[in-house]
């Protein structure tokens, strides 16, 4: 669909073409079935270009002329090929520098085309090396004369006769780098319907004055062009990750899971950690691992007989295990935090559920988190995480796998492998890999497990009932979905906002 053109874009065209385009016109009109725009460029002496330009301000005016791009292929010289058609092929120089008496081959390679020559000039037997000489190995012509067949085909092919070589002989000389195939770009011009030697200017706009002089009636308008896309609107852009939560939203919906409320980005250490079965003395606990807050410093309302039988499991065990035997102390729960993980909000959802009669839940989260990361390429000190949990009676490792598997294919992941690993909260407990085609290895894409009895079980859950979990950050699958391989392009002060502009929808391949 040729683009509308303004008034000075068209005074322009015909100012700086109309020689051209009047020429061109002539030539269509004298020739039968239409003319092909490289020999008109070659015939006017002009840039391939120029032509080129004079078809599409033609086209922009109308029906004048029907123009079809035509691509055809053919072959030229390289700038080694065409020094080798002038002065003959590497092995031919080498046959003809070395004298009767012989060349030492020390002196023959000291030539620019030595090194080449001789090893083609030797597969071509054309000569030969004695190594008993004096002063080392010499050269000598192996046959009196030789025909230089190299040279000659690129003759062939400079005065344009392409079919006198076959393929393999192409190809050869193309492997030597002589001889390069080029796609060259065309156009056959032919009359178009309204087809005239002389362009009368169309208007674009149909103006005040014409209609009250009534000038309207004597002028050709260019027809109104009802394909042309409009200007696209202006509009917000979503975030790619805002994009990927609303799939990652929408897969948990589909999995009948409801969303629990992530509101509070500051927590209490009892809920972040305690409450996990998370020791006061594990190193995530530390400064350099958790942003601590100075002000509220501290929580002080907790429920007191949960808070009792957590202190217990801590510092005596219980539940059929020792715990961690230490001294636990309610200064260390009350130090106010930003939550290091989702799953502080999944512990005060389990303790809630845990003060009515049981029935099975799913719930999930995708919310932000905080850690006091050294930043890099693929962390950064806040990020969200996307944490999946269901309690039921009986849920085994094989249920956790199973539910992994289904939340992974509906993201289009299918490559899935399963690790062991250590979590203070989950036993047993399994990170997730899956296979990065862009990086091509497997990256860490999730964490998974079993809640331990010694997080449930004083909470009030019920014996029998076992709780399966799994966490993942939403800028792992976001990268990879967006072929994004540095976080800091997704995420902070460096982001691009085109890029942001740009990002297509977001479609999990489900």
């Amino acid at each position: 669909v040729p683009p509308t053109i303004s008034q000075h874009e068209m005074d322009h065209l015909l100012m700086a073409d109309s020689g051209v385009v009047e020429t061109l016109l002539q030539r269509i009109e004298k020739a039968d079935d239409g003319v092909d725009s490289l020999n008109v460029a070659a015939s006017l002496g002009v840039d391939h270009q120029v032509i080129v330009g004079a078809v599409k301000s033609l086209q922009a005016l109308g029906d004048i002329i029907s123009a079809d791009l035509r691509s055809s292929k053919h072959w030229e010289l390289t700038v080694e090929g065409s020094e080798i058609a002038e002065q003959g092929s590497h092995e031919a120089r080498v046959f003809s520098s070395i004298p009767l008496e012989g060349l030492a081959q020390s002196e023959l390679m000291k030539l620019s085309f030595g090194k080449i020559g001789f090893s083609k000039a030797m597969s071509n037997k054309w000569i030969r090396v004695d190594k008993t000489q004096e002063g080392g190995p010499r050269i000598f012509r192996a046959v009196e004369n030789i025909e230089d067949q190299v040279r000659e085909k690129l003759l062939q092919v400079q005065k344009g006769n392409f079919s006198q070589l076959d393929e393999k002989e192409k190809n050869e000389l193309k492997k030597r780098k002589l001889l390069s195939e080029v796609t060259v770009k065309s156009y056959w011009i032919t009359k178009g319907s309204s087809f005239s030697t002389t362009i009368t200017k169309q208007e674009t706009e149909l103006t005040p004055e014409m209609i009250a002089t009534g000038s309207w009636k004597e002028k050709k308008f260019k027809p109104y062009n009802f394909e042309a896309m409009g200007v696209a609107p202006d509009c917000g852009h979503l975030h790619p990750l805002m994009k990927v939560r609303t799939q990652f939203r929408q897969i948990f919906l589909e999995m009948g899971f409801t969303e629990m409320p992530t509101n509070n980005f500051i927590e209490s250490s009892f809920w972040n950690f305690d409450s996990l079965f998370q020791p006061q003395q594990h190193p995530a606990r530390d400064q350099h691992d958790t942003f601590f807050l100075s002000d509220p410093a501290l929580a002080h309302e907790f429920p007191q007989d949960y808070l009792e039988r957590v202190k217990k499991v801590h510092s005596e065990g219980g539940f059929g295990s020792q715990g961690y035997k230490y001294d636990w102390k309610i200064e260390e729960a009350q130090k106010n935090i930003l939550r290091t993980h989702t799953t502080a909000v999944s512990a005060r959802m389990l303790y809630k559920l845990a003060q009515q009669k049981f029935t099975p839940v799913k719930y999930f989260s995708i919310d932000r988190v905080f850690r006091n990361e050294t930043l890099d390429a693929t962390h950064l000190a806040e990020f969200h995480q996307i944490e999946g949990v269901v309690a039921d009676y009986g849920l085994t490792l094989g249920d956790l796998m199973g539910i992994l598997h289904q939340f992974f294919t509906k993201l289009g992941i299918t490559k899935l492998r399963f690790k062991p690993a250590y979590n203070p909260y989950t036993e047993p407990s399994m990170e997730v890999f899956s296979y990065h085609e862009g990086l091509k290895k497997w990256v860490e894409v999730g964490n998974s497990g079993v809640f331990r009895p010694e997080m449930l079980l004083p909470m009030g859950l019920p014996e029998d009932v076992s709780v399966i979990a799994w966490g993942l950050s939403l800028e792992r699958p976001t990268m990879i979905k967006y072929g994004i391989n540095n976080i800091r392009e997704l995420v902070g002060h460096k982001v691009n906002l085109q890029m942001v502009y740009d990002g297509p929808i977001c479609r999990l391949d489900s």
